[in-house]
């Protein structure tokens, strides 16, 4: 199962179409962890994003029999976006021990990047030129005419996975970055950013994979 949840990852950072894996790590002193109820969090000030991304992460962890609760079931919509001080901090962390929390899964964008990227006839390495005058004239343009490349925005993310256990330290077990490429779909973007998490956190036995029963309905058969 490991194996074949390696070869997922690869082949979802290789195809997933705006999301790519840059880097994740896991705590070494955690070999697998099974939460029991998770809160999830995404911290944006769009709202539908946010009900998206919060809601198919929840069904990802109801279809594995683990209970959890979106942030905009649990605190209002400005939860995210009004500062916060380390007290009122310390004291939802009670609260949500109190309410039989035991796991944060905690996502934001830390970075925004804009890119150039040149379109392929004019980023052709193998063409030689025979005149400096050819090379020059085909590409004095690239800076100045918008025909010559394309723009595009890179949202660097990170998402973190925290114990909130009352019986031992607070602790990171887990936290990935992530690039979101060029988001055009809130639908796209939310789908490839989730199945990429899980298959990650399956892999780092985080999560558990979903298993097919093997019970079979009788009265089907008949």
């Amino acid at each position: 199962m490991k194996f074949i949840n390696t070869i997922l990852l690869c082949l979802l950072v290789i195809c997933c179409s705006t999301t790519e894996l840059i880097e994740n790590w896991k705590n070494p002193d955690i070999d697998s962890y099974s939460p029991n109820k998770v809160l999830l969090v995404g911290m944006t000030s769009n709202i539908e994003a946010r009900q998206q991304f919060e809601k198919q992460l929840q069904d990802e962890y109801a279809y594995r029999g683990i209970e959890s609760v979106m942030s905009l079931e649990l605190f209002e919509p400005s939860f995210t976006t009004e500062k916060k001080t380390e007290e009122e901090l310390k004291t939802l962390e009670i609260k949500l021990i109190n309410d039989g929390f035991d796991t944060v899964l905690f996502t934001k964008v830390i970075g925004v990047e804009d890119k150039i990227a040149y379109k392929k006839n004019y980023d052709d390495y193998d063409s030689t030129y025979r005149k400096f005058s050819d090379d020059y004239l085909k590409y004095q343009d690239a800076f100045y005419n918008p025909d010559y490349y394309e723009e595009y925005t890179v949202y660097h993310t990170e998402t973190s996975m925290y114990c909130i256990c009352p019986t031992k330290d607070r602790e990171l077990i887990w936290k990935g970055y992530i690039d979101v490429m060029d988001p055009q779909s809130i639908h796209e973007t939310v789908n490839d950013y989730v199945r990429l998490v899980i298959v990650v956190l399956e892999e780092q036995q985080l999560i558990s994979p979903i298993l097919l029963e093997d019970n079979v309905d009788e009265e089907a058969i008949k």
